[in-house]
């Protein structure tokens, strides 16, 4: 009995021992698999530690896929200069197969470097340029806004890019909002590489270097200029503006219009705004040179004193648009800065900061991403905090971070945006806490106040050209000495940029503007326009001077005298109204008319808004007598240009199209009223598909006369397409604009 009951506690025993075993069995798989979904889930954040943030150029992973259009403006490819811009544009095409870039320019060198380069790279004209070719910053970041990539890149022409700028724009391609990324550009004054069309660098006698030794040279030499230099600009294609309001008319590379963008992008709240000059490898190689004349924000000492109106222009813009000028004097613009420590990536505030000694580690999913687009718009441009984008999706990685915004927006008068689920905690000993007071170190280099700017930032009491009418001529006219002559008062300015932006359209820039008040001559000073003034400033009224009224017979009369005076220089005149519409450009046909004869729009109704005169002895006496008869009249010129050229009652004309002036024997030759019409003939305006039926009658030229008063004349053009300026934006139309507001008045 007592051996029985040993061996049955023996087995309980067994049997106990063995559910114990069980159990253990299973907890410890158990714990096995728990460990294993926490090994995965954890194993993209020690990949984090093991692993750059920024991707090698190698790795093909992150980098692909991501388009991205570099803009510039480079001046003509000649001599080291243009071999600098070359070496750029190749530095930039060799980041990725996937980069387009497109050239502003009109130069034919800059054509032909193209050409060679297409399809990847093109050469656009479509953007507004000053008449001395220079661009208009303000076009050339409108037309970057319609690129179709996923990134756009505004970059010098100079500016030489490595690999780590597109590792840079992955990382900033990851976040969830819309942002503006800012770039200076330091120099390096020795520079022992080139880069040609294999994409690859060499050394100075041909040798194959590897990029890591560039980058290493580059890491080495680099100078930071303070506040000169050029910048970079790259933004996400999203949805919201760079800034509010309106861009003015900046011509570029002469001063002013990157801290202008800086501060309103900043002001705005629209995007994030970082600065990654520390991030990113990008720098003017000097060689010992000169940088090109306007590939720098920085202005050269001796281009100041020939072209100084373009800078007092450019500060007379920043100083009326936007909040620029109202900046107290110690404002720095500093914007938060993207560092690299440690190979990830990190943003920091500026050193000035009490927070920049502050971490935060960003642990937030997608989901819970606010798309409140009015808070989008309006996240705060200080951020205080440094932040590490980790890419953590519920511990999974991801390719974009994410910012969770709280949507408490608003606590009393002012505006505070708080970033939601951030960790905050210092900055620890060690490389991490270096690289940071490195970057603050290097940041104080590029704190552009306007204090530090040195400069009286104000309005220019007055704004003029640094030209005299003969050097204008000589700037503008073309190879047969012939220039095309637009007399102008204020209350026609839009019409007169339409009619200018219609003849850049046809290739035409022989143009030449005379202003009769000073507010239109200013006005065409700030529009890069070729203008002048003769004699004293007219008094025009905006509203009334049309046909009939003293102030228009007033200004009919400058325009004779004017054209008699640039007759006497040596050129030839096609006097055109800025109310003519210009469907081809006329002067190949004008021209066939030959010597001694002036070729006028029909005299129906005594046109003298369109007409061509060429520089010799009978025109020029002619002309001479015009002007003399019109200053004794109480009319306009009008009557005096018929009368002494055809005679009174018409006793000089030779059939229909004729007059001959005796004295001179000037043949006046009146145009064909089908191919230059004007507003009283056949009814044009009134029809209801003007070009078609303008195109059906063969017209080169529409006038837009004959129609009382000036806000009837512009709505009459706008209406019947007939129109190429963008008033509200201050820029001509372009195809690539698509529809847009034509006209306010």
């Amino acid at each position: 009995m007592k051996m029985k009951d040993a061996v049955s506690a023996s087995f309980g025993f067994k049997q106990q021992a063995l559910q114990v075993a069980l159990w253990s069995t299973w907890l410890a798989g158990f714990l096995l698999i728990g460990l294993s979904l926490y090994a995965t889930q954890l194993l993209p954040s020690l990949m984090d530690q093991g692993r750059p943030d920024r991707a090698p150029m190698e790795d093909k992973e992150l980098l692909s896929g991501l388009t991205v259009t570099i803009f510039s403006a480079p001046g003509a490819f000649v001599g080291s200069v243009g071999a600098r811009q070359a070496m750029a544009i190749h530095s930039w095409l060799a980041l990725s197969p996937d980069l387009q870039v497109v050239l502003f320019a009109q130069h034919p060198s800059v054509l032909s470097f193209g050409k060679a380069l297409e399809p990847r790279v093109t050469v656009e004209g479509d953007i507004d340029f000053t008449f001395l070719g220079t661009p208009m910053f303000h076009s050339m970041v409108t037309r970057a806004r319609t690129s179709n990539s996923d990134i756009a890149v505004l970059i010098e022409p100079e500016s030489v890019l490595l690999p780590d700028f597109m590792t840079a724009l992955q990382y900033a391609h990851g976040l969830e909002h819309d942002w503006l990324l800012v770039a200076m550009s330091p120099k390096v004054s020795y520079f022992p590489f080139y880069m040609e069309s294999q994409g690859q660098w060499f050394e100075e006698g041909g040798l194959l270097v590897e990029h890591e030794k560039v980058q290493q040279y580059y890491m080495q030499k680099h100078q930071w200029i303070n506040c000169e230099g050029g910048k970079l600009w790259a933004w996400n294609t999203g949805e919201l503006p760079l800034h509010a309001g309106v861009m003015p008319p900046f011509i570029y590379g002469k001063g002013f219009h990157n801290e202008w963008l800086l501060n309103e992008a900043m002001s705005s709240d629209f995007r994030f705004v970082f600065d990654a000059s520390e991030a990113i490898s990008i720098f003017h190689p000097e060689n010992g040179l000169n940088f090109n004349g306007h590939s720098t924000e920085n202005v050269a000492i001796a281009d100041k004193v020939g072209r100084i109106w373009e800078i007092e222009g450019n500060m007379h813009l920043a100083a009326l648009y936007g909040s620029f000028y109202f900046r107290p004097a110690n404002f720095s613009n500093k914007p938060v800065k993207l560092v690299e420590c440690d190979g990830k990536y990190y943003m920091i505030n500026p050193p000035n900061e009490p927070k920049y000694q502050q971490a935060i580690k960003q642990e937030s999913s997608a989901s819970e991403f606010n798309s409140d687009r009015e808070g989008l718009k309006r996240i705060h441009k200080n951020v205080k905090l440094m932040t590490s984008f980790r890419r953590f999706f519920l511990g999974k990685r991801q390719r974009k971070p994410s910012v969770r915004l709280d949507k408490s927006l608003v606590q009393g008068s002012g505006r505070s945006y708080r970033w939601k689920n951030m960790i905050l905690g210092s900055i620890k000993r060690g490389p991490r806490a270096e690289c940071i007071h490195i970057s603050n170190t290097e940041g104080r280099k590029l704190d552009c106040s306007t204090s530090e700017l040195k400069v009286d930032l104000k309005p220019a009491l007055t704004l003029s050209l640094s030209f005299s009418l003969e050097s204008l001529l000589q700037k503008v006219a073309n190879h047969e000495n012939t220039i095309v002559l637009a007399v102008v008062g204020n209350n026609y300015r839009d019409m007169l940029m339409s009619w200018v932006c219609r003849l850049r359209r046809l290739k035409i820039n022989n143009f030449l503007v005379c202003a009769i008040d000073h507010q239109v001559y200013e006005f065409a000073v700030l529009q890069g326009l070729p203008v002048f003034m003769d004699g004293p400033a007219m008094n025009i009224s905006f509203n009334d001077c049309h046909f009939g009224t003293k102030c228009f017979q007033r200004v009919t009369k400058v325009k004779s005298r004017v054209v008699l005076q640039i007759l006497q220089l040596g050129y030839h005149v096609l006097l055109s109204d800025v109310d003519v519409y210009w469907f081809k450009d006329p002067l190949p046909y004008l021209k066939s008319f030959g010597p001694g004869v002036l070729a006028a729009q029909s005299d129906e109704y005594n046109e003298t808004g369109f007409y061509f005169a060429r520089s010799d002895h009978a025109t020029i006496v002619a002309l001479d007598k015009i002007v003399k008869h019109a200053a004794l009249s109480d009319l306009s010129e009008q009557p005096s240009f018929y009368d002494t050229l055809c005679g009174e009652g018409g006793v000089n004309r030779v059939g229909d199209y004729l007059c001959v002036e005796p004295e001179t024997n000037l043949t006046v030759h009146f145009l064909d009223r089908n191919k230059f019409p004007n507003g009283a003939f056949n009814g044009l305006w009134e029809k209801s598909n003007l070009k078609g039926a303008c195109k059906d009658q063969g017209c080169i030229i529409l006038h837009n006369n004959w129609i009382s008063g000036r806000k009837k004349k512009l709505e009459r053009q706008v209406a019947s397409g007939l129109w190429d300026y963008d008033v509200s934006s201050r820029m001509c139309l372009q195809r690539w604009q698509g529809a847009k507001s034509m006209s306010s008045y």
